[in-house]
């Protein structure tokens, strides 16, 4: 059984856009993930660290504990041993109280990259392999979310470049989700139930040359 950390925001907690409800495991794209690779016969257990309005590594100022930096390595050492740490990461970075672009969420992967890697697990423990996502771009919001949410689909701009970039400058794994689907027709910016599904099922073919093939 391989390990799976996937340290993410509501995106892969799966809420239900323009409400407050969520989709169950099986629905959600971590879960898609999971069950597809035991179909494939490499039986993973995946870890869902994911928090509604987590940014890379700022403050919401309205809500406490968004900064995906603050308690990252702990987090870590809490689930050791794992194989990857998943991380997609980058668009509440761009709500509308922030005057963010690509580049500065590309440095906020950096930072995120470099405490999962010093983060202090027991010795012997695999630093595990890490795998970023580059978000798909935010539409024009809509629903309860747009003013929230309002200039996203400008300030995001170029994200899925800068990620790679900073992905290549740091040697860890890169994908970009808006190859596989674009974000919500309802609210522009989260995940309907079939792009869950269709994400999961890339992600499994993603993730599966990065793990050990097993027996």
């Amino acid at each position: 059984m391989q390990n799976i950390l996937v340290y993410s925001d509501s995106l892969s907690w799966g809420i239900i856009p323009t409400t407050r409800r969520r989709l169950s495991f099986d629905q959600r794209w971590p879960g898609v993930m999971e069950l597809t690779l035991a179909s494939l016969g490499l039986p993973v257990r995946v870890l869902e660290d994911c928090l509604n309005g987590r940014r890379t590594v700022w403050d919401d100022p309205f809500k406490p504990g968004r900064n995906g930096l603050s308690g990252l390595a702990q987090r870590i050492e809490i689930h050791s041993p794992l194989d990857l740490v998943v991380i997609m990461l980058g668009t509440n970075d761009f709500q509308s109280m922030h005057e963010h672009n690509a580049w500065h969420s590309a440095q906020g992967i950096l930072a995120l990259v470099s405490a999962i890697r010093s983060a202090p697990i027991e010795p012997g423990m695999p630093v595990p392999e890490i795998l970023v996502l580059a978000p798909p771009p935010i539409q024009t919001p809509r629903g309860p979310i747009a003013p929230k949410f309002a200039g996203g689909e400008r300030k995001c701009l170029g994200l899925a470049d800068a990620y790679r970039q900073a992905c290549a400058d740091a040697a860890c794994h890169f994908f970009d989700v808006g190859t596989v689907t674009r974000s919500s027709a309802v609210d522009g910016v989260h995940l309907d139930l079939d792009q869950h599904a269709a994400l999961g099922r890339a992600m499994a073919d993603v993730v599966r040359p990065l793990l050990n093939p097993g027996p």
